[in-house]
């Protein structure tokens, strides 16, 4: 159950597709040199062949995408980075021109693991699709400024200069981009132009920055904040259906899902002083027409006797009563729905966190198969579920290593790159089981953890 206040806005839905065709970041957090995420399928033929046609789409004769991505690499060597490297790509877009204030310093973190990449700008590139459109992002930030920042467009056979930011000094392609003429002395140093165009409802800077609203990315971690946001779009959102089904399908024992609000109480067992601050807060949006209310899940199973036979449901409140899993594929059922309806882009962090691998596996196989992705949905995801591992499931370009050297410096590549004593990996490799041999790298060095245990135990003896 969770406590809210009550909202009229209405949301507004897109059906226009947005794609992403590479990412690409340097000097950020553990990544010490530029790396580069692709979705662009490379010139390859898998084995089924039915891969190259289920997992890749069309955009042009030049350009193939790929619906989804897999990362794997040991525990801390930079997966969730490159996806909080994104995140935080998405924030500043959105916000730096809302939120920043003069001199305020910007939330950047270089890798600090090396006294010459501390003081230097982190990099930032993006190139994506926008109403068929496509386009490349950049800007390079300290925590003082914005150092550089660009806007291309591809254009028929090369790509066009909307406008590029050397500091202060921001020259605008008046032809291709005029919402931004005049802009230029309105940006602060630490705004980026396009967040700046965009607030003054530029056509393109709006599209683009519609592009970046759209994108979603689950961190894994906010668990509280996710669950709320799950509540929020089960009661809003069109897909109540849809997600009621996913669950449904999903084998976790539950027939339905019903939406409940009542005027909020405040929680039990709460300090005279908690309960006091509650009541003036229900007070002050009491006074706002906007009173607070509890929100709650309901989930229902079927009830049986004891010879086994059906006689009624039961209901179960879903924060208090269900599992963890369950309450995980709950918050991940509106994102994977919408993604797959709206044709946009979903990033996950550990999606195989406290779901079944089998579970995994047809989540994934949702945005592998044309049937149920007509739209061309892609999802990048992060994992330590091997099982997936499969060149039934996944092409070479779809899987993608993370490996952190001695220094702490960050690499990513890609199986279809890969080259092991000089060749390619071939189609009929056991990528799973070559995986964990550590013949592709990315696996953890893991010390002699006995003699640990032997030196503690010794230890303990001796005093």
């Amino acid at each position: 159950m969770y406590l809210c206040e009550i909202s009229t806005q209405r949301s507004i839905w897109c059906t226009e597709t947005a794609m992403l065709i590479e990412f690409s970041i340097g000097n950020y957090r553990s990544f010490k040199e530029r790396v580069t995420l692709s979705m662009e399928a490379a010139d390859i033929a898998s084995q089924p062949s039915s891969l190259d046609t289920h997992n890749v789409f069309t955009v042009s004769d030049d350009l193939h995408l790929l619906t989804s991505a897999a990362i794997y690499g040991a525990n801390a060597s930079g997966k969730s980075n490159i996806i909080l490297a994104l995140n935080f790509m998405r924030y500043f877009v959105i916000n730096s021109s809302r939120e920043t204030q003069v001199g305020e310093k910007i939330p950047c973190e270089p890798y600090l693991l090396c006294t010459v990449t501390e003081d230097q700008p982190s990099e930032f590139e993006v190139v994506f699709l926008v109403n068929g459109v496509q386009y490349r992002y950049a800007f390079s930030i300290t925590e003082d400024r914005i150092i550089n920042e660009s806007l291309f467009q591809l254009g028929n056979s090369r790509e066009i200069t909307l406008f590029s930011r050397k500091f202060d000094t921001i020259k605008v392609n008046t032809r291709t981009f005029r919402e931004g003429k005049g802009l230029e002395n309105r940006t602060r140093p630490n705004a980026l132009f396009l967040s700046v165009v965009a607030q003054f409802n530029g056509m393109i800077a709006t599209d683009i920055l519609q592009w970046w609203i759209r994108l979603g990315i689950n961190i894994g971690v906010t668990d509280e904040g996710d669950m709320l946001e799950a509540y929020h779009y089960f009661e809003h959102s069109p897909y109540q259906k849809a997600m009621e089904e996913l669950i449904r399908r999903l084998d976790v024992g539950i027939s339905r899902l019903t939406f409940e609000r009542e005027p909020a109480q405040p929680p039990p067992f709460l300090s005279f002083e908690a309960t006091e601050q509650f009541r003036v807060l229900f007070d002050t949006f009491s006074k706002r027409g906007t009173p607070l209310e509890n929100i709650s899940i309901q989930t229902f199973h079927q009830r049986y006797d004891v010879k086994g036979l059906h006689i009624d449901e039961i209901a179960f409140d879903l924060e208090q009563q269900e599992s963890a899993g369950t309450k995980r594929l709950f918050t991940l059922a509106y994102p994977i729905i919408r993604t797959l309806q709206e044709g946009l882009v979903l990033v996950i962090d550990e999606i195989d966190a406290r779901i079944h691998p089998n579970l995994v596996l047809e989540l994934i196989r949702l945005f592998n198969n044309p049937e149920t992705n007509p739209h061309h949905a892609q999802i990048i995801f992060t994992t330590h579920n091997t099982n997936l591992l499969s060149a039934k499931l996944f092409r070479r370009d779809q899987i993608w290593f993370m490996e952190k050297s001695r220094q702490g410096v960050s690499d990513l590549y890609s199986l279809v790159e890969y080259r092991v004593d000089g060749k390619i990996i071939r189609n009929d490799a056991s990528f799973e089981k070559d995986y964990i041999a550590g013949r592709y790298g990315a696996v953890p060095f893991i010390g002699d953890l006995s003699a640990l245990l032997g030196a503690t135990h010794g230890q303990e003896a001796a005093s």
